[in-house]
């Protein structure tokens, strides 16, 4: 039997089923459609909402369809017998016949031009057992992977990865490492924020809130900024969620809705003066990858918030925000922090320099259209038509931010 929604047609039987087969729309692409796998139905840490952002605007510029993992315990299940027949055995191709495949895996009744799964963690990559057939049905395949922690590369889930014309990466010290165990191209795509969605308006509205300060925070910076909004009654924003981890240098949570969180960031750094945005890992030195260009910067700039703290060390960071204050470079423990902002306060010119710079450059560098592009580039597909829409109208907020020059 089949099941048919919209015109995405996948094969059913009694050890086959559905996953969740969501049509996002008809195609766009002039040589096919566009496919994605994802796994905000089963991971839904509040970091993960970046990819799904990019998945959503993925979907929004080329009509692609998307499939949800749902069935957690089955893949897990499922990736721990691969493990295992891996470790045991040392050949890919015996552990895919002795693991099972998870239940309800999709058996794809149709071509698609371009196949582009986005992931967050390595063991995510697993999840491609759910769609066996994926190579086959696919002319085009590369994905995007979010992050790679250079210290630590399990082979059994990247070698999943050989099948892939194209691998793209958001951290470039793993570059090498990725390449070696696939055979496969690897390329660096930075991070990048949807921009139409954390713009403001106008610049010239008021920012109630005085300072952000979310995620990863220095003890000492927090506790001054906290004396002065109660001192002040000023607008002071912060996670009160607990410390996690066993140093306790995490804070993370869970979300019903990526999407709706999204939403809320937007909304607050819109309405937020100065943004405290540090490099990846900041508050875990010793850690691989602690130079990491995080994703408060794309977010904060498209917000227009005037963004503090230490940016990374790198040549990637200052290619990528190089124009006048993009970053106001402040040490992570900051017990003065309070003065420096009271010495930021009084140039007022300066201020509105910095927004609109920030606004105007992530319009025009850091929307996931940009990302987009270099993957349809790097493996010859032709744009669409939303997608130049799109390009029109970050250059719309690109041009209203670079002609505002209104006072606060």
């Amino acid at each position: 039997m089949a099941e048919i929604k919209g015109e995405y047609i996948v094969a059913v039987s009694e050890t086959c089923c559905i996953l969740n087969v969501e049509l996002v729309g008809g195609a766009d692409l002039v040589q096919g459609n566009v496919l994605l796998l994802s796994q905000r139905r089963i991971a839904d840490v509040v970091a993960y909402c970046l990819a799904y952002e990019f998945e959503d605007v993925f979907a929004a510029v080329t009509e692609a369809q998307r499939i949800d993992a749902t069935d957690l315990p089955a893949l897990k299940f499922s990736r721990r017998a691969y493990k295992l027949a891996r470790l045991a055995s040392g050949s890919p191709r015996l552990a895919r016949q002795l693991a099972p495949y998870p239940r309800n895996k999709v058996i794809l009744e149709r071509d698609f031009e371009l196949f582009f799964p986005i992931f967050t963690l390595s063991h995510e990559l697993y999840s491609l057992a759910m769609i066996p057939n994926w190579r086959q049905r696919c002319r085009k395949a590369a994905c995007f992977i979010t992050e790679v922690p250079s210290d630590s590369l399990p082979v059994y889930f990247f070698e999943l990865l050989s099948a892939f014309d194209h691998i793209f990466i958001g951290s470039s010290h793993s570059l090498k490492d990725v390449a070696r165990i696939t055979g496969r191209p690897c390329t660096y795509l930075p991070l990048a924020v949807d921009v139409p969605r954390f713009t403001p308006a106008s610049l010239d509205r008021p920012r109630p809130i005085d300072v952000c300060n979310i995620g990863r925070r220095s003890p000492v910076t927090h506790q001054a900024l906290l004396d002065d909004a109660e001192q002040r009654q000023s607008f002071y924003y912060y996670d009160t969620v607990a410390a996690s981890g066993a140093d306790l240098k995490h804070r993370t949570f869970r979300v019903d809705s990526p999407h709706e969180h999204r939403r809320m960031l937007a909304t607050l750094l819109k309405h937020s003066r100065y943004f405290i945005a540090n490099r990846g890992y900041v508050n875990i030195p010793d850690t691989t990858g602690g130079d990491l260009i995080s994703a408060r910067f794309y977010e904060g700039a498209a917000a227009g918030t005037v963004m503090i703290g230490e940016a990374p060390r790198t040549e990637e960071f200052k290619q990528q925000f190089d124009w006048s204050d993009a970053v106001i470079q402040v040490p992570f423990d900051s017990p003065d922090i309070v003065h420096i902002l009271a010495d930021l306060n009084g140039d007022p010119e300066r201020l509105r320099a910095i927004r609109r710079n920030n606004v105007r450059e992530a319009a025009r560098r850091h929307d996931w259209l940009y990302r987009i592009r270099v993957v349809f580039d790097t493996i010859g597909l032709a744009p669409t038509c939303k997608m130049q829409a799109r390009a029109e109208r970050l250059e719309q907020i690109a041009s209203q931010a670079a002609q505002s020059a209104s006072p606060d």
